[in-house]
C-alpha cells in the first residue's frame, strides 16, 4: 500500500482524475452521439438493422466485460502495480477505435462486422482499464475524501465529452447538404462531407485524446509496490469473492440494493448507448442536431451531479436515487412514444404539416436524462457506503463494481433483439423501461441512514 502518511500533491490527484476526462470522449463520440448514429443509418443497410448490430456488438462486449472484469479486479489486488495494466489496455483500445476511421458509408458487410469488432476490442480494453484506474482510488486520499475524489472526477469527465463534443461539432463534423459544421466553418483538415470524414474522425480523435490525457497518470501518480507473489494469491481471492457472493441473501439491504442498481445501471447505459441512435433513426435527425443533443445531456448531467449530491446531503440518497429512476421512467415513456409526427402516441403532424414539438419534446427528454442520470449515478456511490460495513468496505465496492458489470449485456441485448424482432427502433428501446420498473420494485428493501 501507499504511505497515507505522506499526503499527495494536487499534481498526483489531478492526474489520477485525467482518466477520466481521457476515456469520456469514447462514450460521448463514439458510444452515443457521432459514431453509433453514423453507424447504424449511414454504414449499415438502415436503422433497424444497424440498431441490432450495434446492440449484439454491445451485448457480446458487455459479457465479456462482466466474466473478466472481476478476474482482473483480484489480479489488481494481488499483483500491485496497476500503471502496466492500463497502459496495455489504453494502447490496444486506441489503436482499435483509431481504425474506426475506415467504416465508410455503405460498407459491405465483412467490414461492417470488422467494423464491430475493432469497436467492442475498445469498448472492452477502455473498460478493462477503469477497472485498475478504479482500484488506485482508495489510496489516493483518506476514507473521507472518497467521494468528493471521486464526485469531483465524474465531473471532470462530463466537461471532457462536452468540450470533445463541441470540438466535433464546430469544426470536424459537416453537414452533407451544406459541407460546413455546426459554426458555419469548413470541417478542418480538409474532411470531407460526402463521405461522412467527419463523422468517422471521431474515432482518431478519441483514441489520440485518450493518449494524450493519460499520460500525466504515468508521470505524476503515484501506484502501488509490486508484491511478492504468493501461491495460489489470485485463487484465493476469486474463493474470497465467491464466499461474499453467497453471503449476500444473509444482507438483504445490501442484497437489494446490488440488484436494484444491476437493473437500474443496464437501463441507463442502454439509454446512453441508444439515444443517439433513436434520434438519427426515428426523429430523422443529423449527426449535429444529435451532437447539440449531446451538449444539452452532458450539461445537465454535470448539473444533476452536483445539485444531486446537495439533495442527497438533505434527503438522502435513497430518495434521490428513487426519484431519479422515476423521472428516468417517465423521459423513456415520452422518448418511445414520440416520433416526427406524434407524442404519446397521438399523432399532431402529418408531412403536409410537420411540427416542431416532438423535437422539443426530445430535446427536454434528453436534458431530463441527463440531470437524473448524473445525480443517480453520483447518489449510488452514497448509497453503497450505507449498504457497507466499515472493515469491509473495499469488498462491498467490488461487489457493486461486480453487480454493475454482471447484467452489461441484457439491455443492449435486448433492444437488439427487440428491434429486430419487430422491425422498429420504437420498440427496440422498450426493454429499458422495463429494466426501470424492476430495480425501482426492489428499492424499498434498501435501508439508508437519511430518507
Amino acid at each position: 500500500m501507499l504511505n497515507r502518511k505522506n499526503k499527495l500533491s494536487k499534481k498526483s490527484i489531478g492526474s489520477w482524475m485525467l482518466f477520466d476526462w481521457a476515456s469520456q470522449p469514447f462514450h460521448t463520440l463514439i458510444m452515443t452521439f457521432i459514431f453509433a448514429p453514423y453507424f447504424t443509418n449511414t454504414v449499415a443497410q438502415n436503422g433497424v438493422i444497424g440498431q441490432s448490430y450495434w446492440g449484439y456488438a454491445l451485448g457480446i462486449a458487455g459479457l465479456l466485460i462482466a466474466f473478466l472484469s472481476p478476474i482482473l479486479g483480484s489480479l489488481a489486488d494481488t499483483t500491485g502495480p496497476r500503471k502496466p495494466w492500463i497502459l496495455a489496455f489504453v494502447c490496444i483500445g486506441s489503436i482499435s477505435i483509431f481504425s474506426l476511421w475506415f467504416m465508410v458509408p455503405n460498407s459491405p458487410t465483412n467490414t461492417l462486422i470488422w467494423g464491430l469488432i475493432a469497436f467492442s476490442i475498445g469498448l472492452i480494453c477502455f473498460e478493462f482499464a477503469a477497472v485498475f484506474n478504479n482500484a488506485m482510488m482508495p489510496d489516493l486520499v483518506p476514507r473521507e475524501a472518497l467521494g468528493r475524489l471521486s464526485g469531483n472526477s465524474w465531473a471532470l469527465g462530463y466537461i471532457g465529452g462536452l468540450i470533445s463534443l463541441i470540438f466535433m461539432l464546430g469544426f470536424m463534423v459537416s453537414n452533407p447538404e451544406t459541407g460546413v459544421t455546426l459554426l458555419g466553418l469548413s470541417p478542418v483538415f480538409g474532411l470531407d462531407a460526402a463521405t461522412h470524414e467527419g463523422d468517422r474522425a471521431s474515432g482518431p480523435l478519441t483514441a489520440i485524446w485518450m493518449i494524450i490525457f493519460v499520460i500525466p497518470l504515468f508521470l505524476f501518480t503515484p501506484d502501488q509496490e509490486r508484491k511478492r507473489k504468493v501461491s495460489g494469491s489470485v485463487k484465493k481471492s476469486l474463493q474470497s469473492l465467491w464466499q461474499s457472493i453467497k453471503g449476500l441473501p444473509k444482507k438483504p439491504s445490501l442484497f437489494a440494493f446490488l440488484t436494484s442498481s444491476m437493473f437500474y445501471r443496464d437501463a441507463l447505459n442502454g439509454l446512453y448507448a441508444f439515444g443517439g441512435i433513436y434520434a438519427a433513426g426515428v426523429m430523422q435527425w443529423s449527426i449535429l442536431y444529435i451532437g447539440v443533443f449531446g451538449i444539452i445531456a452532458n450539461i445537465t448531467g454535470a448539473i444533476g451531479a452536483w445539485f444531486g449530491g446537495k439533495l442527497d446531503s438533505r434527503f438522502g440518497s435513497k430518495t434521490v436515487v428513487t426519484s431519479c429512476i422515476l423521472l428516468l421512467i417517465i423521459a423513456s415513456i415520452l422518448i418511445v412514444s414520440t416520433d416526427q409526427q406524434h407524442i404519446f402516441w397521438i399523432k399532431i403532424a402529418s408531412e403536409t404539416a410537420p411540427s416542431n414539438i416532438p423535437d422539443a419534446l426530445f430535446f427536454i427528454c434528453g436534458g431530463l436524462i441527463g440531470a437524473a442520470g448524473g445525480a443517480l449515478q453520483a447518489s449510488s456511490r452514497t448509497l453503497m457506503v450505507d449498504q457497507a460495513e466499515p472493515d469491509k468496505m473495499t469488498e462491498a465496492f467490488g461487489l457493486y463494481a461486480l453487480s454493475g458489470r454482471a447484467t452489461s449485456f441484457i439491455a443492449p441485448l435486448a433492444i437488439a433483439f427487440m428491434t429486430a424482432a419487430f422491425a422498429s427502433q420504437r420498440v427496440g428501446i422498450t426493454p429499458v423501461i422495463v429494466l426501470f420498473i424492476i430495480s425501482l420494485a426492489l428499492l424499498p428493501k434498501v435501508q439508508s441512514r437519511i430518507s
